[in-house]
C-alpha cells in the first residue's frame, strides 16, 4: 500500500496534459494490471463470497493482456474492465474497496475511462452514470472507514471537474450530495475539511462552465455574424479548466495535510482544482468557514445508527422545473444545484437550545455558506437568466426569510450576507418595493444580538476580500433614518415616517449591542463603593462571607496552640512544680484565649471586649496592638479589617500597631513585605489608605533623613505603585505584563513634583519581579487526608485572586490620581472591536439622530434619537474615544436649547426630554465624560436659571430683566447689550415686550425644567460624584469651576450657583483619599483664590465663609506626621489675605483663622504655616482691630498651643516667630511691637525646655543633622527675627529687641555648639553693616551711639562669658568688628571700640594663647597705624598751594575709609567734616595709649605710678622704699617680647607724630585760624607724653624682667636711644606749658634709672649725662631737682667719683656701655 501511494504522489506532480503523453509500459500496467493484481492478493478475496470479485479480476486480467498487447497503443479503453471495480467497490472490505477507488479515479483523470457508452443495465443511462453511483455507493454512512472517504472525495472530484466525462443532472448532484453527507458524517476532521473544500471546488466549476459555454456560444454567433470562418482551437472549450491548472491545491486548506495517520493525505492535489473566472473571488474561505474544532471529531458514534445525514430525496426531483427553458444542459445541472442547496438550508432546526455539533445545524450552514459563495462569483448568466432569477425569488428568499430571524449568530451573519450579496448583485431583478424594505428591517431588526453585530464587522469588514457589510448597513439605516430614500419610492409620509422610526430603531439596536459587547469594560460608578463613603461596619458579618473560616478554632484548636502568644500572663506562671490548681488555672486561661480569638475571628471588637472583660488582656491601644502582633491564631483577614476602621479606638490601635514596628535600616521594599506579613490588607480604599498612610509616615520616623523620599507623601505613593505591580506582575488575570519602563513612567513626579532615580525604581522592579509581595494567607488546618480542604485550598487561592483584584483596582484608581501618566488599560483583545467599529460608524449614527431630534417632533422618534445618542456616548466613553465623545455631548446639550440663543422660550417636550437625558449621562457615564462636563455643567447652571423662570421667581435673577410698575417683566436697553450671554440674553430678548398670557405660557413650557424628576436628578449628580474615579472627579470639578467663573462674571447679577455647589461636592468628596483629595483641592483651592479675591463683596464674603466651613470640618480629620496636606488646604485664605485688599475681607479672614485656632487647635499640623502666614499679612496692617484680633490669637497660640502641641507646631515655629517679628515691626501700634518681643523671648524658652522635640521633628531639611535641628528650626529663628526687628524699628523698640537678643544669648549661650555662634554673630553683626545703616546722617549717628554701642557692650559681654567657646571661633571676627568701630566718625562709638577692646582683653587675657595674642597685638597696631592723623600735618587752606581736596585725594588712606563727600557739601562744612574726623583720631590715639597701658599693667595705672612718683620725689627720701613693682598685674607676663615690641613701635610711632605736630607751630597756626579745635591753637601734648610713658613703662618693666634676659640686650638699646631722644627733646622746648606737660615724664625716667643695678647704671648715666647737666639751666620744679640730686649721687658713687673726682670725671664720658 505505501510503495503504491509513494508512486501515486509522484504522479499527481504531473498536470494531465502532459500525463496524456507519458510515455512507455508503465502507464499501462499500474493503472489497470497492478490494481487487479493487488485485489487478487488480499486475503480476504480468496474467502469464499468472494468469489464472484475474483472470477471478474481473473477475466480482465486475461482479456487485458491479450488485447492490449495486440495494440500499439499507449490508451487504454478502461471501459470494458469496469466489472471488477464495480464488484470491489461493492465488497465490505476497505482495503478492495480504496483500491478500487484510487485505480477508477486514475483512470477518468488519464481519459481512460470516459463511460460515454450506454449503460446496458439501466436503459436511457450512461455507464459514467452507473460508475459515480458505484463509486457513491461506498460511502455508507458515519461508520465508512475513513480512508475510503477520503477515497471517495477524490474521485468524485475528479469525475465532476474532469474534462473527458460529461455527468449531468441527477449524477452531479448525487455527487455533491455524497461530498455533502461526508462532510457531515465524518468523524475524521480532514475529511471534513477536505469534503468541504471540495464542495465548493465542484460548485465553482458546475457554475463556471455554465458561464463559459454561454460566452463560447456568444463568441461564436459573434464569429458567424462577422463571417470569419477561421477554425477554432479545440481547446477553447476546456479553457476555464486550463487557465487554472497552474495553481494546484491552493484551495484547500492546510488541515488537509494532516497527520502521518491519514493514508493520502495529500488528497488535494490529486485533481486539477478550479477557480471562479473572477480571481477576487477565489475560494479561500473566510475565517469563519475554518473553524472546526477538534470536537467536531467526537460526534457519538451512537449517532452512526441514525440515517441523519441526508437521504437522497431531499436533493429534490431530477426533472426540470415546470415551464423551464434551458439554453444548454449545463444550465439544467447548476439550477439543480442551486435549489437543492436553498432547500436544505430550509430543513428546521430541532427544539431547545442550537447544538453547534448537531447535524441539522452543521448542515444548515454549510449550505448556506455554499449559496454565498455561488452568489459571491455569481457571473453574467447567473444573474439576467429567468430560471435563476426565479429561484432565487422562489427557493433563496423564502430560506432567507427562514433563516433571517435565526437566533444562532453564525446562521443570521450568512443569511445578512446572502441578503446583502443579493442587494448588490440583483437589485434590479428583484424589485424592490416598499414590502421588501420592509422585510429588510424584518431581518435586520433581529440585530439584538451582540455576537452577530460585531462578527459582521470582524468578518466582512475587516476581511480584505469580503464587502464593509457593517460599515454600509449603518449608512443605509442612517440615511433611512433621515428619511432620505423614502422619495424615490413614492411614499406616503406616514409610511415614511414609520420607515424612519424602524431605520433608528435598528440603528440603537446595533448601538444597544455595541454597548452590550464592551460592557466589561464600563464601570458603573454607582456601584462602586471603593472609592466612595465606608460601608457601615455591620453589614461585614463574616459568616455570610467567608464560610470556610468558621468553626476554624473548633476542638481541633489544641493542635495550633503552640502559637500563643504573650496575652496575660498565664505563660509566665509555670512553675518546676506540678501543681494541679495552677494547672487547672492555667487551662481555664487557655479555654477564655481561645474562645476570645474564636470571637475575634468572627467580629473582632467582641473578641476583644471579651478578653479584656476576662482579663486576658490589657486596655491600651499598645496592649491590642501587642495581641495583635504575637498572636498567630488570629484571622488575617480580621486583623486588617479590624485595623483599616476609622473607629477612634481602631484608629489608635492601628498607630500602636505600625508604631511597634521598626523598620529602621531597612529598604522600603523590605519594610513593606514586613509591614503586609502580620495582617490581609482590608479591600476597602478609605481602610488601606489609613494603613498605607501611617506606613509611609512610621517608615519615614524610624529613617530619618537616611531616604530618598522629599516627605511621606513620596513614601505613600511608592507603596501604592509597589502593591499594584505586584498585583499586575504575578496575578494570573492579567494578561498584558506592565514593563519596568512603564512602571518609572508610572511613578513620574511622585516626589515633590521630582523623580525618584531610575535605577531606585528599577531595582524595585526586579525586586518585585522576582518574588511578589505575599499579603499574609488565611490560615487553614488542612488535614492531608481531608478532600474538602483540598477544595477549600482552590477556593481560598480564588478569593485570595479576587482581594488581590480588588487591592489592584484601588492601587491602580490611587495611581491615576497621583501620577501624570495614564495607566495603559488592557483588557481582552475582543472588547477592542467595538472601538474600530465605532470610529468607523460615529458620523452617520450621529447625522440620523441629530436630524431626528431636529426636524421631528414625534415622541418615539425623539426617544430612539436620545437613547441612540446615549449609547454613542458610552460607547465612546468607554473607549476614551474623546473626539466623538464630545461631539455626541454637544449635540445633546445643543439640543436642550439651554444654552441656544433662540431661548428656552421655544421648549418642547423633546427639549426637556433632552435635559433628561444629559443628566443621564451625568449620572451614568460621569467616569469618562472628560471635558465633555463643560457641556453638562453649563447646561446645568443654565437649567437653574430656567427653573427660576418655571418657577416664577423675582426677575432679577435673570441676568438683565427688571420688573417694571405693572408687575411684569420689561427690559431697559442697556441691559440687552452683548455682556448677557446664553441663557439670560434669550429670556430678556423674548420678554422685553410680553403680556402676562405668554409668560404664563412660558413659564407652563420652562415648568417642566423644575419638575421634581429634574431637580432631584440634578442633584443627584453633585451627591453622587463621590462615585466617579480619581480622574474624573479632577475633570468634574475643573469644569465645575470654569462654568462657577462664568456665572461669577456678570457684573450686576453674579450668579453663585455653581459656587454653591462646589462647596457641597467639597464636603461629599472629602472622604475621598487624600491622594485623590489632594488632586481635586488643587482646582478648587485655586478658584477660591480667585473668588476670594472677586471685586464683588458678597461673592468674596460667601467664598471665605464656604472656605472656613470647609476647613473645619477639614480639620476635624487630622493629619500625619509628616504630611503636608492642611497647607495646601488653607492655602487660599492666605492668597485672599495677600490679594484682597478690602478690609471687611481682610477682617473676615482673620475672624476665620482665630475661629480654626479656637475650636481646632489640637487637630491642626502642616496648617499652622498657613495660620502664621496670615498672621504675617495682618501684622502689617494699618486697620487696628485686624492687627488687635491676629496679635491677641498669635497670642493665645505662642502661650497656650505650644504649651500643648508642641511637637505639632515645631513645622511652623519659625514662622510663628517670624509673624511675631512683623508685629513688633509695625509702627502703628508701639504698644503690640513691645509685648511682641516678650513673646518671642517667651518662645526662647520653649526651645531651651524641649530641645528633644526639635531633635525628633523630620521634615523636608532631611540633611541636618539630627542634632542641630533645634539650632536650625529653634534658636536661630528667634534671634534672626530680633535682629531684624533691630534692624527695622525705631529707637526704643530696637533697644528693646537687643536686650532681649543678648539676653537669649547669655540665658542659653551654655547649650550652643561652635557653629552655632558662627551663624549667631553673622546675625549680630549686621547691626554694624555700614550699607544697612541709615542714609540720613543724624539717624546713622544715633544709630552709632545707640544702638551700635550698645550691642558693642553686650557682645564683649558675651564674648567673655563664653569665652571657651568662642576664642577660636569669633575672636578674629570680634577684632575685626571693633577695629570698624574705630573708624567711624562717631566718637562716642570710637571709645567704645577701644573701650571694649580693652575689656576683652583684659577680662579674658589669662586665657589667651599666643596666636590669640598675636592676633589681637596686630589689631592693636592696625587702629594705631590707621588712626594716626597725618593730615594735620600736610592740610592746607584753600587757595594755598593747590586746593586742599587734592591732598584729600592724595591720601588714600583717609579717603578709603572715611570721606566720600556728597558733591552738594560746600567747601566749609567739607572743612568741618574732614577736621571733626580729624579730632576723632586724635581721641582714639589717646585712648589707645591708655588701652595698652591698662592692659599691660592693669591694674596699676600710668595715673597712679605717677602719682606715687612725685610724693616719693616730694618726701626725698628713696624710691625703692615707697614703691614697690608689683609683677603679678596686668597682661605683661602672658606677652611674648615681640607682641611688646610691636607695641612699643606703635607708641613711638605715636610719640614721634604728636612730636613733629606740636613742633610745626606754622601748621598748627593755619589750623586754628581755619577753626581746628576751639579757643587755643591746636596741640598733642597728651598723645605725645603718654604715648612716651606708656613705652617707658614697658622697656624698664622688660628691664627688670628676670624671664625675659634673652631680650635684655635690645630692650637696654632701645631704652638707652628713646631716653637720649627724650631729654634732647625737652632741652629744645620754648614753651612753659609745654615743658610743665613733661614732668611726670621726666619724674618716671629718672625714678626707673635710679632703680636699676650698677652696672647697668653707668651705661645709661655715661649717655644722659651731658643732656642732664643742660636740663639744670631750666627752671625746674622742687620734686624733679630732688631727683636729679639723687641722680648725680648715683653717678658719683658708682663711678666712684667721690673718692678722687678730677680722675673720674673724663671716664665717666667714656665708659662703654657694659650691660
Amino acid at each position: 500500500m505505501t510503495v503504491y501511494n509513494h508512486n501515486y504522489h509522484k504522479e499527481v506532480l504531473l498536470a494531465p496534459s502532459q500525463r496524456v503523453m507519458y510515455e512507455g509500459k508503465k502507464t499501462k500496467n499500474m493503472f489497470l494490471t497492478r490494481a487487479l493484481e493487488k485485489i487478487l492478493a488480499d486475503k480476504e478475496v480468496k474467502k469464499a463470497h468472494h468469489s464472484q470479485l475474483r472470477k471478474a479480476c481473473e477475466v480482465a486480467l486475461g482479456q487485458y493482456d491479450k488485447y492490449e498487447l495486440e495494440k500499439s497503443t499507449n490508451f487504454i479503453e478502461a471501459d470494458k474492465y469496469f466489472l471488477p471495480f464495480e464488484l470491489a467497490c461493492q465488497s465490505k472490505c476497505p482495503r478492495i474497496v480504496i483500491t478500487s477507488l484510487d485505480c477508477l479515479q486514475k483512470l477518468i483523470a488519464y481519459g481512460h475511462l470516459t463511460g460515454s457508452a450506454p449503460d446496458n443495465t439501466t436503459p436511457g443511462k450512461k455507464l459514467i452514470d452507473r460508475i459515480i453511483e458505484t463509486i457513491c455507493g461506498c460511502f455508507q454512512g458515519p461508520q465508512t472507514d475513513e480512508g475510503v472517504q477520503l477515497q471517495i472525495i477524490k474521485a468524485l472530484l475528479t469525475a465532476v471537474t474532469s474534462q473527458h466525462i460529461e455527468i449531468h443532472e441527477g449524477t452531479v448532484l448525487q455527487a455533491v450530495r455524497t461530498c455533502y453527507n461526508i462532510y457531515l458524517a465524518s468523524k475524521n476532521l480532514i475529511n471534513q475539511t477536505t469534503a468541504k473544500a471540495t464542495l465548493t471546488q465542484m460548485l465553482n466549476v458546475i457554475f463556471a462552465r455554465m458561464e463559459n459555454q454561454a460566452l463560447q456560444e456568444a463568441k461564436q454567433m459573434e464569429r458567424e455574424r462577422h463571417r470569419q470562418h477561421s477554425p477554432v482551437s479545440q481547446q477553447e472549450p476546456e479553457s476555464p479548466g486550463q487557465r487554472h491548472t497552474d495553481t494546484p491545491g491552493k484551495s484547500l486548506p492546510a488541515e488537509a495535510n494532516g497527520g502521518p495517520g491519514h493514508q493520502g493525505s495529500k488528497v488535494e492535489q490529486g485533481s486539477p482544482p478550479y477557480e471562479s473566472p473572477e480571481p477576487e473571488n477565489g475560494t479561500d474561505f473566510c475565517p469563519a468557514e475554518n473553524e472546526q474544532t477538534e470536537a467536531d471529531q467526537a460526534t457519538a458514534a451512537a449517532q452512526s445508527k441514525e440515517k441523519l445525514f441526508l437521504p437522497q430525496e431531499s436533493v429534490a426531483t431530477t426533472g426540470p422545473a415546470p415551464g423551464a427553458k434551458f439554453s444548454h444542459i449545463l444550465q439544467k445541472d447548476a439550477f439543480l444545484v442551486f435549489r437543492s442547496l436553498c432547500k436544505l438550508s430550509m430543513k428546521p432546526l430541532s427544539d431547545g437550545p442550537p447544538d453547534p455539533k448537531s447535524h441539522e445545524l452543521r448542515s444548515k450552514v454549510l449550505s448556506l455558506q455554499l449559496l454565498l459563495s455561488i452568489l459571491q462569483n455569481a457571473g453574467p448568466i447567473f444573474k439576467t437568466n429567468e430560471m435563476f432569477i426565479n429561484a432565487i425569488k422562489q427557493y433563496l428568499c423564502v430560506a432567507l426569510s427562514k433563516n433571517g430571524v435565526s437566533s444562532v449568530p453564525e446562521v443570521f451573519e450568512l443569511s445578512l450576507s446572502i441578503f446583502l450579496t443579493l442587494l448588490s448583485n440583483f437589485k434590479t431583478h428583484l424589485k424592490m418595493q416598499i414590502e421588501c424594505f420592509y422585510k429588510l428591517f424584518y431581518v435586520i431588526s433581529t440585530l439584538t444580538d451582540a455576537q452577530s453585530v460585531v462578527d459582521i464587522y470582524v468578518n466582512y469588514d475587516c476581511d480584505l476580500n469580503a464587502a464593509n457589510i457593517f460599515e454600509r448597513l449603518v449608512n443605509d439605516l442612517s440615511k433611512i433614518a433621515q428619511g432620505r430614500g423614502g422619495h424615490e419610492l413614492g411614499t406616503t409620509p406616514l409610511q415614511e415616517l414609520t420607515l424612519r422610526k424602524k431605520g433608528l430603531e435598528c440603528l440603537v439596536s446595533i448601538l444597544k449591542c455595541m454597548v452590550e459587547w464592551s460592557k466589561d469594560q464600563y464601570v458603573n460608578p454607582n456601584s462602586q463603593t471603593s472609592l466612595g463613603q465606608e460601608k457601615p461596619t455591620e453589614q461585614e458579618t463574616n459568616e455570610s462571607k467567608h464560610p470556610e473560616t468558621i468553626n476554624r478554632y473548633g476542638s481541633i484548636n489544641s493542635l495550633d496552640s503552640t502559637a500563643s502568644s504573650g496575652i496575660g500572663s498565664y505563660s509566665t506562671q509555670m512553675s518546676g512544680t506540678d501543681n494541679p490548681e495552677q494547672f487547672e488555672v492555667l487551662k481555664q486561661q487557655k479555654e477564655i484565649i481561645e474562645q476570645g480569638i474564636d470571637l475575634f475571628n468572627k467580629k473582632p471588637k467582641r473578641g476583644i471586649q471579651y478578653l479584656q472583660e476576662q482579663g486576658m488582656l490589657g486596655t491600651t491601644p499598645e496592649d491590642i496592638a501587642q495581641f495583635l502582633h504575637q498572636e498567630e491564631r488570629l484571622d488575617s483577614i480580621q486583623v486588617g479589617e479590624f485595623l483599616g476602621d476609622n473607629d477612634r479606638i481602631n484608629k489608635e490601635v492601628m498607630y500602636a500597631y505600625v508604631d511597634q514596628m521598626d523598620f529602621q535600616g531597612k529598604d522600603f521594599v523590605p519594610a513593606l513585605r514586613m509591614f503586609l506579613e502580620g495582617f490581609r490588607l482590608p479591600g476597602e480604599a478609605q481602610k488601606i489608605d489609613r494603613l498605607m498612610e501611617k506606613f509611609a509616615a512610621r517608615y519615614l520616623e524610624c529613617n530619618q533623613g537616611q531616604t530618598l523620599f522629599a516627605s511621606a507623601d513620596t513614601a505613600y505613593v511608592l507603596a501604592y505603585s509597589i502593591i499594584m505591580l505586584t498585583t499586575d506582575l504575578h496575578s494570573p488575570q492579567v494578561k498584558n505584563k506592565m514593563t519596568k519602563e512603564q512602571y518609572i513612567k508610572m511613578n513620574r513626579g511622585i516626589n515633590d513634583s521630582k523623580d525618584l532615580p531610575e535605577e531606585y525604581l528599577s531595582a524595585i522592579y526586579d525586586e518585585i519581579a522576582g518574588k511578589k509581595i505575599s499579603m499574609k494567607e488565611t490560615k487553614e488546618l488542612t488535614l492531608k487526608s481531608n478532600k474538602q480542604s483540598v477544595a477549600s485550598e482552590k477556593q481560598r487561592r480564588l478569593l485570595y485572586n479576587v482581594e488581590m483584584e480588588q487591592m489592584a483596582k484601588t492601587a491602580k484608581a490611587l495611581m491615576e490620581a497621583v501620577s501624570h501618566v495614564q495607566a495603559p488599560f488592557t483588557s481582552a483583545t475582543h472588547l477592542e472591536h467595538v472601538r474600530p467599529m465605532f470610529k468607523l460608524a460615529w458620523t452617520p449614527f450621529l447625522a440620523a439622530f441629530s436630524v431626528g431630534l431636529q426636524d421631528c417632533d414625534d415622541t418615539e422618534v425623539a426617544s430612539l434619537c436620545l437613547e441612540g445618542i446615549r449609547c454613542a456616548i458610552r460607547i465612546a466613553c468607554i473607549f476614551s474615544i474623546q473626539l466623538e465623545r464630545d461631539a455626541y455631548v454637544q449635540a445633546l446639550a445643543r439640543f436642550t436649547l439651554l444654552t441656544a440663543s433662540s431661548g428656552i422660550t421655544e421648549m418642547k417636550q423633546k427639549n426637556i426630554d433632552t435635559i433628561k437625558t444629559l443628566i443621564t449621562v451625568a449620572h451614568t457615564d460621569g467616569n469618562y465624560l472628560g471635558n465633555s462636563w463643560h457641556e453638562i455643567l453649563k447646561c446645568i447652571s443654565q437649567l437653574e436659571l430656567a427653573q427660576l423662570i418655571g418657577t416664577g421667581v423675582k426677575a432679577r435673577y435673570i441676568s438683565g430683566t427688571v420688573r417694571g410698575k405693572e408687575g411684569f417683566i420689561t427690559s431697559t436697553k442697556e441691559q440687552t447689550s452683548d455682556e448677557y450671554l446664553g441663557l439670560g440674553q434669550s429670556v430678556t430678548l423674548h420678554m422685553g415686550n410680553v403680556d402676562r398670557k405668554q409668560i404664563a405660557s412660558i413659564q407652563e413650557s420652562i415648568g417642566e425644567t423644575s419638575s421634581q424628576s429634574v431637580v432631584v436628578a440634578v442633584d443627584r449628580i453633585f451627591t453622587g460624584s463621590i462615585r466617579l474615579d480619581g480622574n474624573a472627579i479632577v475633570d468634574f470639578v475643573r469644569w465645575l469651576c470654569a462654568v462657577s467663573m462664568d456665572e461669577l462674571a456678570s457684573p450686576t447679577h453674579p450668579r453663585m450657583f455653581s459656587l454653591q455647589k462646589i462647596v457641597e461636592i467639597s464636603y461629599y468628596n472629602m472622604g475621598r483619599i487624600r491622594l485623590q483629595w489632594s488632586r481635586i483641592w488643587e482646582v478648587i483651592g485655586d478658584h477660591f483664590n480667585k473668588v476670594g479675591c472677586n471685586p464683588n463683596e458678597d461673592v468674596a464674603i460667601f467664598a471665605v465663609d464656604s472656605l472656613r466651613q470647609l476647613s473645619m470640618k477639614f480639620l476635624e480629620k487630622g493629619e500625619l506626621a509628616n504630611f503636608r496636606f492642611q497647607k495646601d488646604f488653607l492655602r487660599p485664605f492666605e492668597h485672599i489675605m495677600k490679594k484682597n485688599r478690602s478690609p471687611t475681607i481682610r477682617d473676615m479672614v482673620v475672624r476665620c483663622i482665630a475661629q480654626m485656632v479656637n475650636s481646632q487647635a489640637g487637630n491642626i499640623r502642616s496648617g499652622w504655616k498657613n495660620i502664621f502666614s496670615v498672621f504675617h499679612l495682618a501684622a502689617s496692617d494699618q486697620d487696628e482691630s485686624i492687627v488687635e484680633l491676629a496679635f491677641q490669637t498669635t497670642g493665645h497660640i505662642v502661650t497656650n498651643v505650644f504649651e500643648k502641641h508642641f511637637p505639632a507646631t515645631i513645622d511652623s515655629f519659625q514662622d510663628a516667630v517670624k509673624c511675631l517679628s512683623e508685629f513688633a515691626c509695625n509702627a502703628s501700634f508701639p504698644d503690640t511691637s513691645m509685648e511682641a518681643i516678650r513673646l518671642i523671648r517667651h518662645c526662647a524658652k520653649y526651645v531651651s525646655d524641649r530641645p528633644q522635640a526639635f531633635k525628633d521633628y523630620t521634615s523636608d531639611d532631611m540633611n541636618v543633622a539630627p542634632e542641630d535641628r533645634v539650632w536650625v528650626r529653634g534658636w536661630f529663628p528667634i534671634l534672626f527675627e530680633l535682629s531684624c526687628i533691630i534692624n527695622r524699628c525705631k529707637l526704643d523698640v530696637r533697644t528693646r529687641g537687643l536686650t532681649v537678643m543678648f539676653e537669649v544669648m547669655k540665658t542659653y549661650g551654655h547649650t550652643y555648639e561652635k557653629h552655632w555662634w558662627q551663624d549667631l554673630f553673622r546675625i549680630v553683626f549686621r547691626i554694624f553693616d555700614n550699607m544697612k545703616l541709615p542714609e540720613q546722617q543724624t539717624e546713622k549717628a544715633e544709630w552709632m551711639t545707640t544702638t551700635c554701642n550698645h550691642a558693642l557692650y553686650a557682645i564683649s559681654d558675651v564674648f567673655t562669658q563664653y569665652f571657651e567657646s568662642l576664642s577660636d571661633v569669633l575672636l578674629d571676627d570680634i577684632l575685626s568688628q571693633l577695629y570698624w568701630c574705630v573708624q567711624q566718625d562717631n566718637e562716642q562709638l570710637a571709645r567704645s571700640g577701644t573701650n571694649c577692646l580693652e575689656n576683652v582683653v583684659i577680662l579674658n587675657g589669662e586665657k589667651f594663647n599666643a596666636e590669640t595674642w598675636d592676633k589681637t597685638c596686630n589689631c592693636m597696631l592696625d587702629i594705631f597705624k590707621t588712626t594716626i592723623p597725618h593730615m594735620l600735618l600736610t592740610w592746607r587752606p584753600a587757595g594755598t598751594e593747590g586746593d586742599h581736596v587734592t591732598q584729600l585725594d592724595s591720601d588714600k588712606q583717609l579717603v578709603s575709609v572715611h570721606f566720600v563727600f556728597p558733591y552738594a557739601i560746600s567747601p566749609e562744612a567739607q572743612e568741618q567734616r574732614l577736621f571733626a574726623a580729624l579730632l576723632i583720631k586724635c581721641v582714639v590715639q589717646l585712648e589707645l595709649i591708655q588701652t595698652i597701658d591698662n592692659i599691660v599693667f592693669f591694674p596699676a595705672t600710668s595715673k597712679k605710678e605717677d602719682a606715687e612718683n612725685f610724693a616719693a620725689a616730694q618726701r626725698d627720701a628713696l624710691a625703692a622704699d615707697v614703691h614697690v613693682d608689683t609683677q603679678d598685674q596686668g597682661m605683661y607676663r602672658y606677652l611674648t617680647s615681640e607682641q611688646l615690641f610691636k607695641l612699643l613701635d606703635c607708641l613711638l610711632e605715636s610719640h614721634r607724630f604728636a612730636k613733629a605736630f606740636n613742633s610745626n607751630n606754622e601748621q598748627r597756626t593755619a589750623l586754628w585760624k581755619a577753626g581746628f579745635k576751639g579757643k587755643s591753637k591746636p596741640n598733642l601734648l597728651k598723645q605725645e607724653t603718654s604715648s612716651l610713658a606708656c613705652g617707658l613703662r614697658i622697656l624698664f618693666r622688660m628691664y627688670m624682667d628676670q624671664s625675659r634676659q634673652d631680650a635684655w640686650e635690645e630692650v637696654q638699646k632701645r631704652l638707652l636711644n628713646v631716653c637720649s631722644d627724650a631729654v634732647a627733646y625737652f632741652l629744645t622746648l620754648t614753651s612753659e606749658s609745654h615743658r610743665e606737660a613733661w614732668t611726670n615724664l621726666l619724674l618716671l625716667f629718672l625714678t626707673k634709672v635710679l632703680k636699676i643695678s650698677d652696672d647697668r647704671f653707668k651705661a645709661h648715666a655715661s649717655r644722659y649725662y651731658p643732656l642732664l647737666c643742660e636740663i639744670m639751666q631750666f627752671d625746674l620744679i622742687p620734686e624733679l631737682r630732688a631727683i636729679l640730686r639723687k641722680f648725680f649721687l648715683r653717678i658719683g658713687l658708682v663711678f666712684q667719683i667721690t673718692q678722687t673726682l678730677e680722675a673720674a670725671q673724663p671716664s665717666a664720658v667714656q665708659t662703654p656701655s657694659d650691660a
